[in-house]
């Protein structure tokens, strides 16, 4: 796990403000939420089984360096958006204890659905609400940790969505962005090969829905690689913002800081 500040290809931008990336289609705006909406409600049952296949186990490892990196503290109050099955809400719930917040949120109910019933088999009582990150339901200046696993490229509009978890953090909170980036040149050709070709199979097989996977494939391909996302939440207002490249940048964990008073 390095730390990386080397600079990246910009995001590939859409020729309308009003049309954005759905994979590699081009859609109007007002689609996208929609469209991802139908991915999400597809998958959500076979989610974590599609994870630990098309990752190998990964995830959980890169899931574990967020959490470790939170360093989340007894009263504290954590914000996890797209927080989907509840790995990150899970493991944060015990660490803030009776005087904390752990709030587990999606803008898809099928998933959310599926974290809140893991959780409560597991004994583990969080809030949790069905909301969209471009308008989160919470007030200024709230949180102490903000974090969003996997989440943040099927957002149709990321920069409003920073916007809001800035707004959102008190000072001195700290987002954590864990998402797919841009792999090593090396290992580009067999990353694409595998992408495009074992991961819709296996959605296929384990989940009876290529597309979806498909989609998920076109999407990291189309979100900011690991510098265009750093300055993307610059521009949000958050300093001290740096990132890690994992498994040789297939994954980048960013880190960004609110210094000022709301």
């Amino acid at each position: 796990m390095q730390h990386s500040s080397q600079p990246q290809q910009p995001e590939q931008s859409t020729t309308d403000s009003s049309t954005t990336h759905f994979g590699f289609k081009t859609v109007d705006k007002s689609q996208k939420a929609g469209q991802v909406a139908q991915v999400f409600h597809s998958v959500a049952q076979r989610y974590d089984i599609m994870n630990d296949l098309m990752s190998a186990g990964l995830h959980r490892i890169w899931k574990r360096f967020t959490i470790d990196r939170a360093a989340v503290r007894p009263g504290m109050r954590v914000l996890d958006i797209a927080g989907g099955t509840g790995d990150l809400a899970g493991a944060f719930a015990p660490l803030v204890g009776s005087s904390g917040q752990v709030w587990l949120t999606d803008i898809n109910s099928s998933m959310l659905a599926v974290g809140r019933d893991r959780l409560l088999d597991r004994g583990l009582v969080v809030p949790t609400a069905v909301c969209d990150a471009e308008a989160l339901p919470f007030p200024e200046g709230y949180f102490d940790r903000v974090t969003v696993a996997f989440g943040l490229r099927n957002m149709t509009n990321k920069e409003l969505a920073l916007e809001q978890m800035y707004r959102v953090l008190r000072p001195g909170g700290r987002l954590f962005v864990l998402e797919f980036s841009q792999v090593a040149q090396p290992l580009a050709p067999l990353y694409d090969w595998y992408s495009f070709n074992v991961l819709p199979r296996l959605g296929n097989i384990v989940a009876n829905d290529a597309e979806s996977y498909r989609y998920l494939a076109e999407s990291i391909r189309m979100h900011p690689d690991q510098e265009s996302l750093a300055q993307m939440m610059r521009a949000a207002g958050f300093e001290r913002v740096q990132y890690f490249n994992l498994t040789a940048g297939v994954v980048a964990l960013h880190e960004g800081v609110r210094l000022d008073a709301p």
